[in-house]
This record gives structure tokens, sequence and C-alpha cells, in this order.
């Protein structure tokens, strides 16, 4: 009821002018009473509408995927042991336990619990979810027995670290380090000293909401008396400071993020602060003696140009002295080929290159002695269109790698293999297979966008699909912040949608990192543009090619991809046969001021700025939902506990096409828990997924195998 009132108020003070500019503006008060009967309410209509997912079988089917002791339990080195967070139907919020690298290579891996996080919050009547853990790792021949351990309730990003002692599997009682529920960055320095940033006192944060200092915390004191050894501005992003040990040589460094893409780099030596000077958009990292330059632009350096999306490699101590001349590059991108990311090992750095949005590893040795690199020419790329990656078990002892084999219809399987290529990687684990991919087949093809660009995109249909633009089709984009979508098995998407004869089309639009910097500075800012114009290039792609047809074809989104899908529902509504719209950015005239949303105006713009919101309004859903406009079924789904993308965002949305349109074709879904991933465990993830799947089958997918 409160709600309602809340919803006859608004109303009551528009009407004798004194309202907000905004009328739905209350529903950004996250957990008021009025805005969460608000959400209740529409949760209610879900329901109603679509049914219940805990009565479909689809629902048992992804649970039980989830809850899979044939899961790939991942591990992470701590230590002489490796570390796993396990969930299942038993351990909702998770098992942390270890076991040894002989044991992890055995079928039925024995293993030691270090912490029952279930157990904990039943303790300590929490709601505690696992965020992660930084270890005390000062080198290979320093014992690591302390780890600080981050817990979010309810799968917010703000965490509560708190420091815990693997070897009597506790938590650190006496003079122990802890911070309050923040969005902090830390680590250790030494095993008495931290590197923070939190939230001390006003000032403390950025406008984005995340730590401006970096200090020095010693054990036994108060925070409040830690020393700060760098400021950053207000308007800055983040600030953080990092130390660590890498290949015998100590780190501390500091980074001055002032927008999402630009930051200053600081070496921090004898208790001073040097400046590394790197383009400001560049990535800096670091490999025994060098430092590893990203580039996101092209750097023009003592007469040689080196083009965006290279690689660098220049010695550390020649490089804050000034001295440019010993610079090598690693990697140069070529027309269709991008560094998606570097692994490094005790003498090798691998590449993972994206050629055509396909991978391929490629392998430089350093030498040590000399301080310099040899390029291995020797590259790998596995078969099928599948995709590989590769993480460092031990870099700073050894050349072993964890190689991750995946493709849309081949199950995962995890290798150990080495970076030195003398020997064959020998699987460990591989994930059966999760759903039934006969007949399946994976292709790649190509759409043209309205300026003529090429715009690759994977679809996953059956070998005998007929082109005859009756497929239920269910067409995926992202397009933002660099992130290149690439191959993955699909156990959740083959149970709720491939199975039942649908088709899943991936697409690699502009705005991504499937091409390099260049690729997604193409849609940046004013340039958004052209990642909608692609996405729409590939559907029509689809149309034109029999695959499907408007009342066939749904698109989904999540976070900036809800903010792609949503402007898909207001620019082209005669497009699509349904919209699936998650956690997503929808008000582009405040996601400025709301949570985490000042960190994103390096890639959208400011729209405090008259020139900035010009644009901006043209791609803002909220301020382009129209009255007189048929819409087509839309879900939009969100979580209370979301605190980087406001649910905000969605709830007033879904208000605004009520008030012009009613409920016929607007239906909303918030979950009260699970941050921006939109679930805290996974009986949550299953519902969620399974709402999705009976949203699609009640639209565009009615004449396909029931759920």
């Amino acid at each position: 009821m409160a709600f309602f009132i809340g919803v006859a108020i608004q109303r009551a003070l528009a009407m004798l002018g004194l309202g907000p500019e905004d009328p739905h503006e209350w529903l950004e008060n996250v957990t008021s009473d009025s805005a969460l009967d608000w959400a209740k309410e529409r949760n209610a209509h879900a329901l109603r509408t679509l049914g219940n997912p805990h009565e479909s079988k689809t629902y048992e089917q992804i649970l039980k995927i989830l809850d899979s002791k044939d899961k790939i339990p991942y591990v992470k080195k701590i230590g002489d042991k490796y570390y796993n967070l396990w969930q299942d139907k038993k351990h909702l919020r998770g098992l942390w336990r270890r076991t040894t690298l002989e044991e992890f290579q055995k079928p039925d891996t024995q293993w030691e619990t270090v912490l029952d996080l279930d157990a904990l919050n039943e303790k300590e009547s929490e709601n505690w979810t696992w965020k992660g853990s930084t270890p005390c790792d000062l080198g290979p021949d320093v014992h690591t027995d302390l780890v600080l351990l981050r817990l979010s309730r309810g799968g917010a990003d703000a965490v509560v670290v708190r420091e815990f002692n693997v070897d009597k599997k506790e938590f650190v009682t006496e003079n122990a380090f802890f911070l309050p529920e923040a969005k902090s960055s830390v680590c250790y320095k030494s095993r008495d000293v931290l590197l923070v940033g939190t939230d001390m006192e006003e000032g403390s944060l950025t406008d984005s909401g995340y730590p401006r200092t970096v200090r020095e915390w010693r054990r036994g004191t108060k925070l409040e008396s830690s020393v700060e050894i760098f400021s950053g501005e207000k308007e800055d992003v983040a600030v953080s400071g990092y130390s660590y040990y890498d290949r015998g040589h100590t780190y501390e460094l500091v980074d001055r993020a002032m927008t999402f893409y630009t930051s200053q780099k600081f070496l921090r030596r004898d208790g001073k602060l040097i400046k590394v000077e790197v383009p400001d958009d560049t990535e800096l990292s670091t490999f025994a003696g060098h430092f590893l330059i990203s580039l996101r632009k092209e750097w023009k350096l003592q007469g040689k140009v080196y083009p965006s999306g290279s690689l660098l490699s220049a010695p550390v101590d020649s490089l804050i002295a000034g001295d440019t001349s010993d610079i090598t590059p690693l990697f140069v991108p070529g027309e269709r080929t991008s560094l998606e990311h570097h692994v490094g090992t005790l003498n090798y750095l691998v590449l993972i290159v994206l050629d055509n949005v396909q991978t391929k590893l490629q392998y430089w040795k350093y030498d040590h002695k000399e301080s310099t690199w040899i390029n291995e020419e020797r590259s790998w790329s596995p078969p099928d269109m599948a995709r590989v990656s590769a993480i460092a078990l031990s870099p700073d002892e050894d050349d072993q790698l964890w190689l991750i084999r995946t493709g849309f219809t081949a199950p995962t399987t995890l290798f150990l293999g080495s970076a030195a290529g003398n020997v064959d990687p020998v699987e460990v684990k591989q994930l059966p297979a999760q759903f039934n991919a006969t007949g399946l087949r994976v292709s790649q093809g190509e759409a043209v966008s309205k300026d003529g660009t090429r715009i690759p995109y994977f679809m996953i249909a059956r070998e005998d699909m007929k082109l005859d633009k009756s497929n239920p089709t269910l067409l995926y984009g992202y397009g933002g912040f660099e992130i290149s979508l690439l191959p993955y098995y699909m156990a959740s998407v083959g149970v709720g949608w491939l199975e039942r004869g649908g088709i899943f089309v991936q697409a690699n639009i502009r705005g991504g990192g499937e091409f390099g910097p260049k690729w997604h500075q193409a849609a940046l800012k004013e340039k958004r543009h052209k990642a909608y114009e692609d996405f729409i290039a590939v559907a029509e792609h689809l149309l034109e090619e029999g695959v499907t047809s408007r009342q066939h074809l749904a698109i989904q989104g999540g976070s900036n991809g809800g903010l792609l899908v949503g402007n898909m529902l207001t620019m082209r509504p005669d497009l699509w046969g349904a919209v699936v719209c998650q956690v997503p950015l929808l008000d582009m005239k405040k996601f400025n001021k709301l949570l985490a949303g000042a960190s994103w105006m390096g890639e959208y713009g400011n729209p405090d700025i008259p020139e900035e919101w010009a644009f901006l309004k043209a791609y803002s859903p909220y301020h382009n939902v129209k009255k007189e406009t048929k819409y087509p079924p839309t879900l939009f789904t969100t979580s209370t506990r979301d605190d980087r993308v406001h649910p905000g965002h969605a709830r007033k949305m879904v208000a605004r096409m009520i008030e012009y349109q009613g409920t016929r074709n607007v239906t909303y879904y918030e979950n009260i828990e699970g941050g921006h991933g939109g679930a805290a465990d996974n009986k949550q993830r299953a519902f969620m997924t399974t709402l999705t799947y009976k949203f699609l089958s009640a639209t565009i997918g009615k004449k396909m195998s029931s759920l």
C-alpha cells in the first residue's frame, strides 16, 4: 500500500508544479518501504504472468548444473596449497577449501575445508557472500599464513575485510586487521603493514564512491592514525596502492585513475613516489625488472610509432630515469588481430591473441641474466572455434600453466601444461556434457554496419536449420568497456534454449575489445551510436538471411548490455519480438550521480556538460520512451543489493512504461539480493535464468518444447 501512496503524492505535487523534474525519482530510494513495496508488487505480477520458475523442470536442470559435483573447481595458489570456493545445494554460500597440486590432479580430489561460509552466516546471523582473498605473499621463500578475506552482504560490491590465518583455519583475533563495509582497496606491504584505501571520513572517497587516498596502516594501531602516502582528487575515479613480489623484485605502485581509462602511475622507492612517464591511457604491469606497457592509443617515441593495441617492454630503472631507448615491442596488432591479455610464468610471457575473435597463444622467453626477450616464434590455436585462456600456477617459481579450453558446445577442459612447450599439456579436469549438443553447429558470420564496418558474430543453431524465418532466435550483445565476447560453454543456455530448438547469436559489436582499443574507442561517448548501428546490422542480417523474423527475434543484454538493449527497445521497437534487459543503465541524465556511475563518464560522457548531454540524451532510454509508440514485450531484471548499477534505472524505466502504456508488455523482477551479478547463490541464479527463458517462451518461443 505504501507505494500507491507514494505515487499519489508524487502526482499531486507534479500537478501543483511542486514535484521533481523526474516523477519517478522516489524509486531511487533503494530500501524505502514505498520503493520496496512497488518492487514486490511488480515481482508478484511477473510470477502471475510467467509462472513460478521453481515449478519448472528447467529450473531443476539449471540448478543441477550449477550445483553439480562435476564442475571444474578452479584453484588459486596460496603458499604451497591450492584453494577453491565451492558452492552446491548443501553449501549455498560456499566452502573455502584447499588441496595439494598432486591431489588436485586425481579424479576424486580430496579437499580440506578451511572456512564454511554457510556455517559462518548461521553463527554470526549474517548474509555473507564470498568476494575473494588477498594473501600476504612476500615471495616464495616466505611462508604465507595470513590472508585478507573480502565478505559482502548479499553480493554487494562493498565488502567487509577480515584477516584470516590459513594455518589455524580461523580469523585472527589479536591485533587483527579489519575494515568495515566499504569499497576498499587493500593489500599487504609486509606482515604487519597494509596499503589501504577505504571510507574513513568525509572526503576520503571519490565522487564514484571509491577510495581517494592510499595509506600505510601498521598492525596494532588505529586506522585513523595510518599515514597517508598519496591523495587523489575528489573528481577522480579511484586511487589504489599495490605491493607485491615479482620474480626477484619487490614493487610498490600507486595508481591514480582520473577516469575509467586514464591514470597516473607512481613507483614508490625508499618512501618517495616517482611518476612513471608513460601516456595516461596506458595499462602498466611488471615482469621481473621490466615494465609491460599496453597502449590504448598510438605512442610516438624517438622517431618510432607504436600503434594502439601494442604491448611494449621497458626496463624499470631505465624508464623511471627517463631513458626510453631500450623499448621492446612484444605485440603489434594487425587489421583483425588484437591482444586479449597476457600471462607471465617464471621465464615466459604468454600472449593470448584474438585473430578475428578466435584465440591463439604466442610465446616470448625472458633471459633473466641478460634482461632481454627472445621471440619463440611458436603459437597454438584450439580447434573448432574454441577459446583458450591461460593462468600461471607459480610465476615466481616455475613455468607451469593452467590452460582452459572451452567452446559454445564443447564442455570446458582444464589442462596442466608448461609455457616452455617441452611437455604436452595433461588433461586434469573436464566438464561432462551438460546439455545435448547433438546436431548443433557453431558458425561465424559477418554483418555490414551502416558505415561499412564488418561486424562478426557467432551463431549456434541446428545443422539442419531451415532458412524459413521461423526460428526463435536470441541475439546477445554488450559493446562497451573494451570487453570482448568470446566463446564459452553455455550449459544454462543449452538447457534453457538450444535443446528446445532455439538459436543463439552473440554479436561482436564496437565498444568491445575484440579488435583492440580502436574497436572500443570507435563507440565512445558521442560515437556510441556506432555500437547500436552494429547491433541493428547483425539483427537485420539475420532477417535478410532467413534465419528468423521480427516476431521470432529476441535480444538480451546486461549492465552496459542493458543500456544497449534498452536503446534497441526505444530506437527500433519494430525490429524485436521481445527484449530482456538485465541490471541495466537506462537514465543517462543521472547515471553519474547514482552509485558508481561517475566512474563511467570516460565511457559515456558527462551529462552535466550541456554539449555532452546533447548526445547522451539521444541514447538515454528513460528519456526516449514515447506514449504513442508500441513496444515489444520486455522483461527487466535487477537486484536490490546492486551497488554498482543502481536498481533505480530499471525501476524508473518500468514505472514510466507502465505509466504510458500499462502493464501488458512490461514485466519486471527485482531480486532482493545478488549484487550486480543479479543473484547471490545458485538457487537465485537458477531462478533468474529460468525466469528469462519462461519469458522468451511466452513471447517468441510459443512453438518450442515446454519448459
